[in-house]
């Protein structure tokens, strides 16, 4: 019994227990809710573990969601730098490097090449063409890609002639794409070889230059070389207005390193040349040159040389020396044959220049042209003794006799009546001692020592032109101021520059100031060929005015002149006519003696029928 009772009370004691559990938790409860009514919670409460959890969760979650965001970020900040480093490297290698790298490209698969421009034209004075250029063509090569050089050689050969070795040089450059083989080729002969059609050889359109003429005129027009660049004559003088501006041509390759075919590209334009129009006759030209020819050879000299001035305008009508140059055929070019000598070489004039030594006398008007003067057959100068060319007696002679039969004795000694500083002054205001100012290159200017350092026997040599240098263009020039009332025109070739219409203007100079010294100066100058040493140069219809040289000369590397052997001349022209021509013929180391009169006279009848040449 106390057993089951003490069962009962254990029982009771647990439900009382459980009992005041639920009524404690409900208690709990109810604070909780007054809590989150702002009631407020004593220090003891304790949370409820399950609520503890999940804030733990929450709180978990959130550092989740932090640490993912970071890496993020991180990925996407890795991502703009690589991105960024990318398009750095694409700028670069566009815009830096790439414009190099492209160049590099394309230079290693093309070739520039000149596209010459097409040469100015060269006119004589009536429109006759002295110089063109027409189409031609260049040949050139890929020597790797050639696969028979010694047929294409032969080939070149049997159209162009020279050697094979040379163009097989050529058609088997190591190292290279591009190789000329031969430029500036005729259409025609071109075509030979184009048809063929040889692996590796391939053309260019081109232009060359071509001189219709020939030898007549060619050493006053020139050379050019194979670029087109004038190298003598009127072609290098005028280089600059003829040559215009050569283009560029843009050959290119394939990836292959083959030439593409019709891969030529024009990279600048060429710009062409200007005509010009030179004061050249080539008629009157090309008898002066068989003329001055044919007087070399009946005076066995060896060497000729001769010029038509008109000396109212100072236009050079023909010029030449031998040997002839014909710049259209270059294998026939001889030593000296490139050099206008009436130009460019000085030589000591003889006799001609004595009719300086009367103007200047004249122009003083120290002695007329009747003056009365004592000539012995010899005239002691220093430790030398001057003589005439051909022996005479001693007797009194007039300046007109002096000049008519060449008197070295009597020109000395009528200039010694002057004095010979004035001779020298006068010499200068000539002209005789300083260039014309021509337009063509290599113009010699002459020599002349200043007068002070003259001891007699030079002082009197220089009287009858020895001893003094000067040209042939100066003697013409001189001579022309006395045809046409001392005035004196510059020499020139150049008349006008048809594309833009510019005619070219000169100087002219008064350099014989006393007229009045003219008329009697041409009197006396007549007589030489009336009567005296140059009645060769007689004309029916006409009283030629001029004056006979026979000069002596040293050889080179000698100081004495030469034996038996001299440079002979006549200058003149025809007083009173329509005309103011004055010619000059030259023939260098003639044995003896003789006479290029005959030759004048020749000539200025050319000219006569040429030109209609009256008496007035």
């Amino acid at each position: 019994m106390d057993g089951r009772n003490e069962q009962n009370r254990r029982g009771n004691r647990r439900n009382e227990r459980g009992e005041r559990s639920r009524r404690a938790g409900s208690g709990r409860r109810g604070t909780e809710r007054l809590s989150s009514a702002g009631r407020g919670r004593t220090s003891r409460e304790v949370r409820p573990s399950v609520y503890d959890a999940s804030r733990h969760r929450a709180a978990a979650m959130n550092e989740t969601g932090k640490d993912a965001a970071s890496r993020l970020a991180f990925f996407v900040l890795l991502f703009g730098v690589i991105a960024l480093a990318v398009c750095g490297r694409l700028v670069y290698l566009s815009l830096v490097v790439g414009p190099e790298n492209a160049d590099s490209a394309i230079s290693s698969r093309t070739q520039t090449v000149t596209e010459s421009a097409r040469r100015g034209t060269i006119y004589d004075r009536n429109g006759n063409v002295l110089a063109m250029s027409v189409d031609a063509t260049t040949i050139y090569c890929d020597p790797t890609a050639v696969t028979d050089p010694d047929a294409v050689a032969q080939a070149l050969v049997d159209v162009f002639g020279g050697s094979a070795d040379d163009y097989k040089a050529s058609l088997t450059k190591e190292n290279s794409s591009f190789s000329y083989l031969y430029r500036k080729a005729d259409t025609d002969d071109a075509q030979k070889i184009k048809g063929q059609k040889f692996d590796g050889v391939y053309f260019l359109d081109d232009v060359k230059r071509v001189y219709p003429c020939g030898q007549t005129a060619g050493q006053i027009v020139g050379l050019t070389d194979t670029d087109g660049n004038g190298v003598s004559g009127l072609e290098l003088y005028y280089n600059d207005i003829l040559s215009g501006e050569d283009g560029e041509l843009e050959v290119e390759r394939g990836g292959n390193g083959y030439p593409v075919a019709d891969g030529v590209r024009e990279i600048k334009a060429a710009t062409d040349g200007q005509d010009i129009v030179v004061s050249i006759d080539v008629t009157m030209q090309e008898y002066l040159e068989s003329r001055l020819s044919q007087a070399v050879t009946d005076l066995k000299g060896k060497q000729g040389q001769a010029v038509l001035y008109d000396g109212a305008t100072g236009e050079v009508i023909a010029c030449a020396s031998t040997p002839y140059m014909n710049p259209g055929d270059r294998s026939t070019i001889e030593d000296g044959s490139t050099t206008l000598r009436p130009i460019s070489t000085a030589y000591e004039p003889g006799s001609i220049f004595k009719c300086v030594t009367m103007a200047s006398i004249l122009e003083a008007n120290v002695l007329d042209p009747d003056s009365e003067i004592y000539c012995p057959n010899k005239l002691a100068a220093d430790q030398y003794t001057i003589t005439d060319a051909h022996e005479r007696s001693s007797k009194t002679m007039t300046p007109t006799e002096i000049l008519a039969e060449s008197s070295n004795i009597g020109t000395s000694l009528a200039a010694s009546k002057l004095g010979f500083a004035p001779l020298y002054s006068k010499i200068q205001e000539y002209g005789l001692t300083s260039a014309t100012g021509i337009d063509f290159p290599g113009e010699s200017s002459g020599k002349l020592a200043d007068q002070s350092t003259w001891s007699t026997v030079q002082s009197y040599n220089v009287s009858f032109g020895q001893g003094v240098m000067v040209t042939p263009l100066q003697m013409v020039r001189f001579y022309g101021a006395i045809a046409n009332n001392g005035v004196a025109w510059q020499p020139h070739f150049l008349l006008s520059k048809p594309q833009t219409g510019e005619e070219e203007s000169y100087d002219s100079e008064q350099i014989i100031e006393n007229t009045s010294a003219i008329n009697p100066l041409i009197g006396m100058m007549q007589e030489v060929v009336k009567s005296g040493t140059g009645t060769d140069a007689r004309m029916d219809g006409f009283e030629p005015a001029g004056k006979t040289g026979t000069a002596q000369y040293t050889a080179d590397g000698t100081s004495g002149y030469v034996k038996g052997k001299y440079n002979i001349s006549f200058c003149g022209f025809l007083p009173n006519t329509n005309s103011k021509l004055v010619c000059f013929v030259s023939v260098s180391e003639v044995p003896n003696s003789g006479s290029t009169a005959g030759a004048f006279k020749d000539i200025m009848q050319f000219a006569v029928n040429h030109y209609t040449i009256t008496p007035e």
